[in-house]
């Protein structure tokens, strides 16, 4: 009968099996990480002109809902005066009582101011000026007669291609 010797602890050099280490290499890891920093850098601007618009659209919503409060004391008292100020003591033009006096009228931070810039009896021009995150992106106004402008390039004065509210 054959007996085996007894087995080493230890496998002997012809029984060892060299398996591929495990990990990345410095190089590849420094090529994910510029992949990752070129995407960011094409999707962080995109991502900022998108909060950008949806802000915007907030405001012409907050602006519309603004004309509908004009609307509704001008079918109460007939006029269009006295939506400005406070309930209490009422103004022509200025913050409305009528009407929240920021966008985002649910909360949050607000991003444009509303105003009544202009009133008569008859007539109303409302105003959305931008402020905190949105500065420097051009006042909107809206008019009783539905007139929408923006000022697209924020200079102060409205061309003959800012008279809607799309971008030009």
């Amino acid at each position: 009968m054959y007996i085996h010797p007894k087995p080493s602890v230890y496998p002997s050099p012809s029984q060892r099996s060299f398996a591929p280490m495990r990990g990345f290499t410095l190089i590849e890891l420094m090529i994910t990480v510029a992949i990752i920093a070129i995407l960011a850098s094409i999707a962080l601007p995109a991502y900022q002109n998108s909060v950008a618009k949806a802000r915007r659209a907030d405001a012409q919503g907050a602006l519309m809902g603004l004309a509908n409060a004009m609307e509704r004391l001008f079918t109460t008292n007939s006029s269009y005066l006295g939506a400005a100020g406070t309930q209490a003591s009422p103004a022509n033009t200025g913050s409305p009582w009528v009407f929240s006096t920021v966008s985002h009228v649910d909360g949050g931070t607000a991003s444009y101011n509303l105003t009544i810039s202009a009133a008569t009896a008859n007539t109303f021009t409302l105003t959305a000026t931008p402020t905190g995150p949105q500065a420097g992106d051009g006042i909107m106004t809206l008019s009783s007669t539905g007139v929408r402008r923006w000022d697209e390039d924020n200079n102060g004065s409205f061309s003959g291609t800012e008279n809607d509210w799309d971008i030009n």
